[in-house]
C-alpha cells in the first residue's frame, strides 16, 4: 500500500436506518474509523431530518466539500487512538421501487453532495415526490432510477450517484430479481453521468471484469455498515488529494483510485444460489440442472450473484486483468474469534483487538502491512499465522446464499484444538457445506368437506323506472378496419344508425373505447362532419382522455370535435355572449350550467351541434339534464353511455332517474348493453354481480369475464381486530406484493398478478369516509411505503395547491399559516387543510419552514407526477379508475352502508351505498382484499362493529380468509365462476 494512500468507506448508515445499531452516531463513527484506519467516511442517511440535524450540530467544514468533527467533540475521543482525524462526505442511500417495461424494478443508489445546501435541495425533491424521509434513513421512493439521477444532478452540478451493490438479487441495478442487464439500461438517457459502480459484498472486481459492459465504470467497494464495528469490511483506496472534488474526479476515471479492499466474495449473503429456509446451498451448475427449482419446497430458488454474473458474462475468468489493486480480507475480530473459539463480537475478542491497536496501529494496517514478527510478538504465533494465510488467500470458503453470510476459515479445527486448553471450552467444530436432502412435505390440515356451491342466480329485478327495450336486433356487424378491434356488442353500439342511442356499459366493458369509436366511425365512414359533434363528460381528466383517443382514431381532424366538461361547455356558451365573463368563486361554478340553460332558452339559435355524445349519463343532475334537452331535440342524434348501477352521486344532485327514463325522453331510442368485462378476474366479477344483485337497476344484471383463469386468486377477506390491525394488514400485504421493500421482507406474494410484477402505483386503498385514511397513511408511512392521498372535492381538481393557498390567504389574511389551516378546517372548508397538511407533514422536522414558505407566497405543488405511490381514495373518488390491486377497507355496517348518528338511512340511500360497494369491487383488476374491523372510533367514540351486510351477498367460496393459518383454494372454483 503506497505511503500516501488513504482509505475511504463511503456507504454506511446511521441509527435512523432500520435494523441498524443505535451506536451509529458521528463521534462513535469517528472513533471506529480511526481504529479501523479509515481516512474518509460517508455520513450516510443525509436525507433523514433527525440525522441531518445531528450532522449540523456535530460537523464543521474542512477540505473542499468535506466535513470534520467540531474541535470540541474531536477532543473527547480516546487519546490512545493514532492517525489523522476522520473526514466526512455527505452521502445517503435511496431505495427506488417502480415499474418499467411491465416489471417491478428495485434498485438502491448512493448519492453524494458537496454541501448541506445541495443535500437540502435533494431532500426537497424527494418530499415533492411523496417520499417519507422520517420513516427510514434509507428512504423508499416510487421513482424511476433515471429520474432519481436527474434529481441528484439538479441538486448541485457536482453531486453524483453511484449504483449500490449492483449484483444483489432483490435490490440492485443488475440484480437477478428486479434489475436490468446493463447499467446503461437502468439510467436510460442519463447513463453517461454514471462513472462508478459499487460491486457489493458478494462479488469482487475479478468477477465484474467478466462483464465487458462494466469496463467503462470504476469499481468501488464500501462496507454498507449497519454498526460501527462493520466499518471497512469493504473499502476503497485512494491516493488523490483529500477533498470531495478529487474523489469525484477519481471515480470519473482520472488518477487517484488505486484499489479496493474486498470480502472474499463467497462470504457475501447472496453469492451462491439456494433457499435458506430449506437448507439448499447450490452452485449455478446445480441450479441449472434442477431448472431453478428447490428440491425441498418446489419453489424457485433465489439465484445468487455468481450465477447472475455468469449469465451476463462475455469473458472467461481471469481473461481481463484488474487495472487496480484488489485486497481480500476478513475482519480482525473474525480472525481472533476463530482462533479463540468464541463469537467475533465477544468481550474477549474486543479486549485483544484493543491491545493490538494500541501496540500496532489501525486494524487494516495490522491485516495488510504490519510485519508478521510484530504481530506474533503482540498477538501470538497463531494470529501471525492466520494473517499470513489471509494475505496469501489461503482460506477455506463456504459460500453465502439467500441472505445467509458465508463462512471463511483460516484454520482447520484440528489445528486449533491442539493449541487450546484441554477443557475443550474453545473447541471448534466443522462448518460443512450444506447439501439439501428432500424432506417430506407437511400434510395440509384436515378440513371438513364442503358441498360445492355455484354462484346464486341473479334475480330479475325490474326497476320502477325500467326503460330498457329489447336488444338492438337485425343489425349486421360492421367489419370496417376502424371497428375490427371491438367485440361484437361494442361494434353494434359503435355502428348504430343515427337517432337516440343508450349504451348500458357495465364496469370494465370498454365504455370510453366504444364511445370514441362510435364518434370516429360516424366521422370516418358516415360522412358526419367533426365540427358537428359534441362530446360531454364530467371531469377534465375524462375530457382529456376522450381527446387523446379521438386523435389516435381520426388524426388531425379530431381537434374539430368539441370535447368539454359540462362546466367548460357552459362557460364557453356564456363567454360567447359576454367575453369578459369570469369565474372567481366556488358558488360561480355551481351557477355556470343554470345560466347556460337560461341563455339557450332565450336564444335557441346558438345550437350548432347535430350529434351529441354524453359520458357517464347516470350522473347528470337536473340542470345538466335541462341543458342536454335544449341541445338535443326529442328525436335527435344523442348517444348516452353509462351504468345506473354506478350512480353514486346523489349527494351532488345527480339523479339516476334521467338514465332510467331515456326511452321515454327520446322517441324510438335504441338500447345496447355491454356485458363483457375486460378489467377484472373472474372471481372479482362474480362477487361484484352478486353484491349488486339485490338492488340492481338493470333487469338481469350480468357481467361476463373476457377470460376465465382458474388460477386467478380468490378475494382476500381480513377480519381485523382494530383499525390499527387493519392498517397493519394492508402494509404487510403491500410489502409482499411488491416483492419486499427491503432485504428484511418476506419473499414476494405476487400470485395472480400478470408477470408477477406489482409496483406501488398499481395499488389502491379505498374507504368510505376520509377519516379512515389517517391510520392507513400513518402505518404505510412508518413502513417506508410511498403513499399519496387523493380526494374527490372540486377544490382539489383545480390547477394545484397554489390555488388553495391563495384562497386561504383571502379567507384569513391575518395570523399564522397554521392558524389559517385550523380555521379552514373548523369552518368545514376542509379541502385546503386536508391537502396542505399532508404535504407539510412530508417535510418531517421542516414543518415550520414549510408553513413559513406557504405564508410568504411560495408555490407548493402536489406529488411529482413521475413518482409511484400507493393511492388512497374515497370510494366516490375512485369512480372511473382501475388498479391491479385494490384494498377495500372498512366493510362494516355503519360505514358500508354509511349510517349517521340519530339518522336511519332510507331504502334508496342503502341501495346507493350498495352501488358504492359495487363500484369499489369493480376497481380491482387482479387482486382484491376486503377488510373490516371489530372496533372503530367514529365521532370521538370507539364502538364495536359488525361486518357489512353487503358481504353476505357474496358466495363464501369466492373468499379466502387471512385469519386462517393456510388459506385454502376450493376445488369447486370453476362452478362458482359460471
Amino acid at each position: 500500500m503506497p505511503r500516501d494512500s488513504w482509505i475511504a468507506d463511503l456507504h454506511i448508515h446511521s441509527k435512523y436506518s432500520r435494523a441498524c445499531s443505535k451506536d451509529l452516531e458521528l463521534p462513535n463513527l469517528a472513533y471506529w474509523a480511526r481504529r479501523k484506519g479509515i481516512r474518509l467516511l460517508g455520513t450516510g442517511d443525509v436525507t433523514h431530518p433527525a440525522w441531518l440535524a445531528h450532522l449540523g450540530e456535530t460537523l464543521e467544514e474542512a477540505e473542499p466539500g468535506l466535513y470534520r468533527l467540531k474541535e470540541s467533540i474531536e477532543h473527547r475521543l480516546p487519546p490512545s487512538l493514532k492517525g489523522e482525524p476522520t473526514r466526512f462526505m455527505l452521502s445517503g442511500e435511496i431505495s427506488t421501487i417502480y415499474k418499467r417495461d411491465e416489471r417491478t424494478r428495485k434498485v438502491h443508489h448512493l448519492v453524494y453532495f458537496p454541501d448541506l445546501e445541495s443535500a437540502g435541495r435533494f431532500r426537497a425533491s424527494l418530499v415533492k415526490a411523496g417520499c417519507n424521509l422520517s420513516s427510514d434513513g434509507r428512504p423508499i421512493i416510487g421513482l424511476d432510477s433515471r429520474d432519481l439521477l436527474e434529481m441528484t444532478l439538479e441538486a448541485h452540478a457536482d453531486a453524483y450517484l453511484v449504483p449500490a451493490h449492483i449484483w444483489t438479487p432483490w435490490f440492485s441495478a443488475l440484480g437477478s430479481k428486479s434489475g436490468f442487464d446493463a447499467i446503461a439500461d437502468c439510467y436510460a438517457d442519463l447513463a453517461d453521468h454514471i462513472t462508478a459502480v459499487e460491486t457489493g459484498l458478494s462479488s469482487d472486481p475479478e468477477m465484474n471484469l467478466r462483464v465487458s459492459s462494466l469496463d467503462r465504470y470504476r469499481l468501488v467497494s464500501n462496507s454498507d455498515a449497519h454498526s460501527p464495528q462493520a466499518l471497512a469490511r469493504e473499502a476503497t483506496e485512494f491516493d488523490c488529494d483529500l477533498d470531495y472534488y478529487a474523489v469525484k474526479r477519481a471515480l470519473a476515471g482520472e488518477p487517484g483510485l488505486t484499489g479496493t479492499i474486498e470480502f472474499f466474495p463467497e462470504e457475501g449473503k447472496y453469492h451462491a444460489d439456494g433457499h435458506r429456509d430449506c437448507g439448499v446451498n447450490w452452485s449455478p451448475a446445480q441450479t441449472k440442472a434442477a431448472k431453478g427449482v428447490c428440491p425441498v419446497c418446489g419453489r424457485q430458488l433465489t439465484v445468487g450473484v455468481l450465477a447472475r454474473v455468469e449469465e451476463l458474462a462475455d469473458r472467461a475468468p481471469d481473461q481481463q486483468p484488474s487495472p487496480q489493486r484488489v485486497t481480500h480480507l476478513i475482519q480482525l475480530h473474525q480472525v481472533i474469534g476463530e482462533i479463540e473459539g468464541v463469537g467475533a463480537k465477544s468481550k474477549t475478542v474486543d479486549g485483544k483487538i484493543n491491545a493490538l491497536v494500541a501496540a500496532l496501529g489501525a486494524e487494516l494496517t495490522i491485516l495488510t502491512k504490519t510485519p508478521l514478527d510484530d504481530v506474533s510478538r503482540v498477538g501470538g504465533e497463531l494470529l501471525a499465522e492466520g494473517i499470513r494465510r489471509l494475505r496469501a488467500g489461503q482460506v477455506d470458503r463456504v459460500p453465502g446464499f439467500d441472505g445467509e453470510y458465508g463462512v471463511i476459515r483460516l484454520f482447520q479445527p484440528d489445528e486449533l484444538r491442539a493449541s487450546t486448553s484441554d477443557d475443550g471450552l474453545f473447541e471448534l467444530f466443522d462448518v460443512p457445506r450444506v447439501e439439501a436432502k428432500p424432506r417430506p412435505r407437511a400434510k395440509a390440515a384436515a378440513v371438513a368437506p364442503r358441498k360445492p356451491v355455484s354462484a346464486p342466480p341473479l334475480p330479475s329485478i325490474a326497476s320502477p323506472h325500467e326503460p330498457f327495450e329489447p336488444m338492438l336486433a337485425g343489425m349486421e356487424e360492421v367489419g370496417t378496419g376502424l371497428l375490427d378491434r371491438l367485440d361484437a356488442m361494442q361494434r353494434v353500439a359503435a355502428s348504430a344508425p343515427g337517432g337516440p342511442l343508450l349504451i348500458v356499459a357495465g364496469p370494465g366493458t370498454g365504455k370510453t373505447r366504444t364511445l370514441t369509436h362510435r364518434l370516429a366511425y360516424l366521422c370516418a365512414e358516415m360522412n358526419v362532419f367533426p365540427e358537428q359533434c359534441l362530446a360531454i363528460t364530467f371531469t377534465r381528466r375524462a375530457a382529456e382522455e376522450l381527446r387523446h383517443r379521438l386523435a389516435s382514431l381520426l388524426g388531425p381532424v379530431a381537434k374539430d370535435v368539441t370535447v368539454a366538461t359540462f362546466h367548460a361547455l357552459a362557460l364557453s356558451l356564456l363567454r360567447e355572449r359576454d367575453s369578459s365573463y369570469e369565474v372567481t368563486e366556488e358558488t360561480d361554478l355551481d351557477q355556470l350550467v343554470p345560466r347556460a340553460v337560461e341563455l339557450l332558452r332565450e336564444d335557441p339559435d346558438k345550437l350548432r351541434w347535430n350529434w351529441v355524445f354524453v359520458d357517464e349519463y347516470q350522473d347528470v343532475d337536473q340542470h345538466q339534464y335541462d341543458l342536454l334537452r335544449l341541445l338535443v331535440p326529442p328525436d335527435g342524434n344523442i348517444c348516452a353511455i353509462g351504468d345506473p348501477d354506478q350512480a353514486i352521486y346523489s349527494f351532488r344532485g345527480a339523479d339516476v332517474g334521467f338514465f332510467l327514463r331515456f326511452s321515454q325522453d327520446f322517441e324510438d331510442a335504441r338500447v345496447v348493453r355491454l356485458t363483457r368485462n375486460y378489467r377484472s378476474s373472474a372471481p372479482i366479477i362474480a362477487a361484484a354481480v352478486q353484491a349488486i344483485a339485490p338492488t340492481s337497476l338493470i333487469k338481469g344484471r350480468r357481467l361476463d369475464p373476457a377470460k376465465v383463469d382458474l388460477e386467478a386468486p380468490l378475494i382476500g377477506l381480513y377480519p381485523a381486530a382494530s383499525t390499527a390491525d387493519e392498517a397493519g394488514f394492508i402494509a404487510k400485504k403491500v410489502d409482499e406484493l411488491v416483492g419486499g421493500v427491503s432485504h428484511r421482507s418476506k419473499a414476494a406474494d405476487t400470485r395472480g398478478v400478470t408477470g408477477a410484477t406489482v409496483g406501488f402505483g398499481d395499488i389502491a386503498v379505498l374507504y368510505r369516509t376520509d377519516a379512515q385514511a389517517t391510520a392507513i397513511v400513518e402505518t404505510l408511512s412508518r413502513a417506508g411505503i410511498p403513499v399519496q392521498k387523493r380526494s374527490h372535492n372540486r377544490l382539489k381538481d383545480r390547477e394545484g395547491v397554489s390555488a388553495l393557498i391563495h384562497e386561504m390567504r383571502l379567507a384569513h389574511p391575518e395570523g399564522s399559516v397554521a392558524a389559517r389551516l385550523k380555521k379552514l378546517a373548523n369552518e368545514q372548508t376542509w379541502a385546503a387543510a386536508d391537502l396542505l397538511m399532508p404535504l407539510a407533514q412530508r417535510s418531517g422536522h421542516d414543518l415550520e419552514r414549510f408553513l413559513a414558505d406557504v405564508a410568504t407566497g411560495a408555490e407548493v405543488d402536489a406529488l411529482d407526477p413521475r413518482a409511484e405511490a400507493v393511492t388512497l381514495l374515497t370510494l366516490h373518488a375512485a369512480k372511473g379508475l382501475e388498479f391491479p390491486v385494490v384494498f377495500l377497507t372498512g366493510c362494516e355496517d355503519g360505514l358500508l352502508p354509511l349510517r349517521m348518528p340519530g339518522k336511519q338511512p332510507t331504502d334508496d340511500e342503502i341501495a346507493e351505498e350498495r352501488r358504492l360497494f359495487f363500484v369499489g369491487i369493480t376497481r380491482a383488476q387482479r387482486r382484491l382484499f376486503l377488510s373490516h374491523s371489530a372496533r372503530r372510533t367514529r365521532f370521538g367514540t370507539e364502538r364495536e362493529t359488525r361486518p357489512s351486510p353487503f358481504l353476505a351477498a357474496i358466495d363464501s367460496g369466492l373468499l379466502e380468509s387471512y385469519k386462517e393459518e393456510a388459506p385454502r383454494r376450493p376445488r369447486d372454483l370453476q362452478l362458482r365462476l359460471l
